[in-house]
């Protein structure tokens, strides 16, 4: 006998100062007093959207004007299974204020002040630790010294994690390079991330490693460190990623890319197909710069990555000017 699944649309209020919005559940649901994220049941013939619309005029007396999809999880209780539809809510209209009676209070990740929450918030509160750039380094190609000018001056603009990747570099210059990134990175709190290597991403104290996607296909368990993310090429791979439990997989490329001479990318039409209903958030890759953010969290992913990408975050002369700090440091 199959298991009887609710599909549940859930929407995270975003503010643009990174706040999100929890309800408490009223009495005679379950979990009565809990919080959670708004939301609810989709009814029969209904998108995402429409239940995210219908829901949230009943219960907050607010109309969506941008939204877009997350990813999506299943989340067992004892009374039910659930399927969460996660969506992210940027912009609304109307006098928000509880309709079934039920508080409502704006939460940051690094202090919430509300309990108890529903064990479904858990991994959206995972998911909203993630920041929305991640950035692929690329010191073999522009230089050591000028790629960490550009690093330096780029962390200043911006959260992200920064992901080491420099295939071409013999192991103790790869070591050298990961301890200097290591130092300017701590300075800004961004975590760090290093590509198929996990001895080297423990010995620099690194947040966690990032999986090729053969190395995705090859391990039976998810490798023991805070921060784990996987490259993926296809649906398979993404929910391979999701079943080893890694915090975000990156696809792409979704742009001609010099990287991949000559091959066509994705195209957005492709990638949001892709990721409909993504176990796990994704970060689009390939031939993008920052301006691209808003188009690709419009395709459902969760930011963007970016190698070359990276200098777009600074002008000219910025770039020159911190190549120079770094050379004097």
């Amino acid at each position: 006998m199959s298991e009887r699944i609710t599909d549940v649309a859930v929407a995270i209020f975003l503010k643009p100062d990174g706040t999100f919005l929890l309800a408490s559940r009223p009495d005679g649901k379950p979990y009565p007093g809990y919080w959670e994220f708004p939301g609810g049941k989709i009814e029969p013939g209904e998108s995402v959207r429409e239940a995210l619309q219908r829901e949230l005029v009943e219960e907050l007396n607010v109309r969506i004007q941008s939204a877009s999809p997350w990813f999506t999880f299943i989340m067992r209780y004892t009374h039910a299974t659930v399927r969460l539809h996660c969506w992210r809510v940027l912009d609304w209209e109307g006098d928000m204020h509880g309709m079934e009676g039920q508080a409502f209070a704006w939460q940051s990740i690094d202090a919430i002040t509300v309990q108890p929450t529903l064990p479904g918030c858990v991994p959206i509160f995972r998911a909203l630790g993630l920041p929305t750039c991640l950035w692929i380094s690329n010191a073999g190609e522009m230089g050591v010294d000028a790629y960490l000018g550009a690093l330096e001056g780029a962390l200043g603009r911006g959260a992200a994690i920064v992901q080491i990747r420099e295939k071409e570099f013999a192991p103790g210059s790869l070591r050298r390079f990961a301890e200097e990134l290591m130092l300017r990175c701590r300075r800004f709190g961004v975590r760090v991330v290093v590509n198929d290597d996990a001895a080297l991403a423990m010995a620099i104290s690194a947040a966690g490693v990032h999986l090729p996607a053969r190395r995705l296909a090859q391990l039976p368990h998810r490798p023991d460190l805070p921060l784990v993310g996987a490259s993926a090429h296809s649906r398979e791979e993404i929910e391979r990623a999701a079943a080893l439990g890694c915090d975000y997989c990156v696809l792409g490329p979704v742009k001609p890319t010099p990287s991949h001479p000559g091959a066509p990318g994705l195209g957005w039409e492709r990638f949001a197909d892709m990721i409909v209903d993504a176990p796990v958030p994704v970060f689009a890759l390939g031939g993008l710069v920052p301006g691209d953010l808003a188009r690709a969290q419009a395709a459902g992913a969760h930011g963007i990555a970016m190698q070359r990408g990276l200098t777009a975050a600074l002008p000219a002369a910025g770039i020159a000017a911190a190549t120079a700090a770094a050379k004097l440091a």
